[in-house]
């Protein structure tokens, strides 16, 4: 199988030999442990219980949910890919649809930072949607969409909902892995954005 490309500079375009290219290789670990992570988490040697399918779909949703249409396009290509049936895919697009929100939301125990407290959607799959996403998927968006808004909401009875759609303790640890790297890609690439546009200005 080819090398996959750095899948940082491919989302965000930079171009070998760039100004940008010459910031990310000032920090060749961090590169390279992104990329390592990427691979990780979807190209995996041994996929184990959570398919590749399942792995690029909630990337797909992920992004969809952070509005980064162009990172969902490159999850959803691969989600294609893999021979995902044209249903699922349709799935996926329509919950990103229903699921997206502005957050974070959830509410502190009683004390000083319940202030802090902010009421917010739950996201539950609809039935049609769950028909064409399958019921692992479908547990998987709804914890995934807590993840990303209700972040202080994913309590154990959250968990337990994964863990009765059949998704064991180690599938679930490598869900919230994938959610925890998209996070993190997605603030990267909007932070490299950022700088190409600067220097885009600068050069006007």
């Amino acid at each position: 199988m080819p090398e996959t490309p750095d899948v940082i500079n491919t989302l965000v375009g930079i171009a070998p030999g760039s100004a940008l290219d010459a910031i990310r290789a000032r920090r060749p670990e961090a590169r390279r442990q992104a990329q390592a992570s990427y691979k990780a988490l979807f190209e995996p040697a041994a996929p184990a219980g959570v398919s590749a399918a399942e792995r690029f779909a909630v990337g797909s949703f992920v992004a969809g949910l952070h509005r980064e249409s162009a990172i969902g396009a490159f999850y959803s290509e691969r989600l294609a890919a893999t021979g995902a049936p044209v249903a699922l895919r349709d799935a996926v697009t329509t919950a990103i649809a229903e699921a997206r929100a502005q957050g974070p939301y959830g509410s502190y125990a009683p004390g000083s930072l319940s202030r802090e407290n902010a009421p917010g959607p739950i996201y539950r799959v609809g039935s049609s949607v769950r028909q064409g996403l399958g019921a692992r998927l479908a547990a998987a968006f709804e914890h995934v969409h807590l993840l990303v808004f209700h972040p202080r909401d994913a309590v154990s009875t959250a968990l337990q909902r994964l863990l009765d759609a059949g998704w064991s303790t180690t599938d679930i640890v490598t869900l919230s892995q994938i959610v925890a790297f998209l996070s993190f890609q997605i603030r990267v690439i909007i932070g490299l954005r950022a700088l190409a546009g600067a220097a885009h200005t600068r050069g006007a």
